[in-house]
């Protein structure tokens, strides 16, 4: 397990998993350990997946000055990450919660981005975030499922702050609530530092208009990427996210929640290739399949 200092001093952790070109991947949560990524899908077989503990999560160490778990924070540790890396330029992928740290690293470093995916992001960093109807308006696209009287007025309460959070609500995040997902899922717990996870968006941490001028600049490709069934983005929040940039496109995995690479390995793992590669075409054998190939953000 390889590992770096911070600036700061604090010692930080990443995973090296699969062959080939490195790519970055920064979890989310807020402040989950990355072992819930796994493989991404399978991602592996195409590229080296180096996968960054945050700080206080997973193999990385606790720092001493608890503020620094606030997002904008620790741009500077995936500066040094990079560095560490010896990698000039990087291809990153975020997600989630992450992606807000991936816009604020975009925006101070442009230049050490390749390609950027934001991967069903949580876009706070743009002063944009999921009001509670829209997650409300995805839920009840799950209608039909068997936990779905039971999870939905459950859901509802925590959504308009009647009760605190309840497990049973977390159908709602996968596409497929089976074994695996219920695995996923029941990981959480000891992966998530919750004191970080309180402090990630702690006021201060965004200045939307400034981060959203340094990103209108940014000529660098990027794939916004969304699932279908997800509340937090819905797919109209993901393209709003991905018209801040100049050279953006979206996805979005049909029947798919806010881990895609759980739901179709394949849909996912083609589609984030094809973007990284440069190919642009989801299927690019067979041609683009309606409803489901890139889409431009404009």
């Amino acid at each position: 397990m390889p590992t770096f200092t911070a600036a700061d001093g604090t010692r930080l952790a990443y995973h090296l998993r699969g062959a080939g070109e490195t790519l970055a991947v920064l979890p989310g949560g807020p402040m989950r350990a990355s072992a819930y990524l796994g493989d991404l899908g399978g991602l592996t077989a195409h590229r080296r997946l180096a996968l960054l503990d945050l700080r206080g999560t997973g193999d990385s160490a606790v720092p001493d000055d608890p503020a620094t778990y606030r997002c904008d924070r620790m741009v500077d540790d995936v500066e040094v990450w990079r560095a560490h890396m010896g990698l000039e330029h990087m291809d990153l992928v975020a997600h989630s919660a992450s992606a807000s740290l991936a816009l604020l690293y975009a925006a101070r470093h442009p230049h050490r981005i390749r390609r950027l995916v934001l991967l069903t992001p949580n876009p706070s960093a743009l002063g944009m975030r999921t009001a509670p109807e829209d997650r409300l308006a995805a839920a009840r696209l799950r209608a039909d499922e068997p936990w779905y009287a039971r999870a939905f007025p459950v859901f509802e309460a925590w959504l308009t702050g009647r009760t605190g959070f309840d497990e049973a609500v977390m159908p709602f995040f996968y596409g497929r609530w089976d074994e695996a997902a219920r695995s996923h899922d029941e990981a959480a717990e000891e992966q998530t530092n919750d004191e970080a996870a309180d402090r990630f968006f702690a006021e201060g941490a965004f200045t939307p208009d400034a981060t959203r001028a340094a990103l209108a600049t940014l000529a660098v490709p990027v794939l916004v990427y969304a699932g279908g069934l997800d509340g937090n983005p819905r797919p109209d929040l993901a393209r709003r996210t991905a018209e801040v940039f100049p050279n953006a496109e979206l996805t979005v995995q049909p029947g798919a929640g806010h881990y895609p690479w759980l739901d179709d390995p394949d849909f996912f793992v083609r589609r984030v290739t094809a973007f990284l590669d440069g190919s642009g075409r989801l299927f690019p054998d067979d041609g683009e399949a309606p409803g489901v190939a890139p889409t431009p953000a404009r």
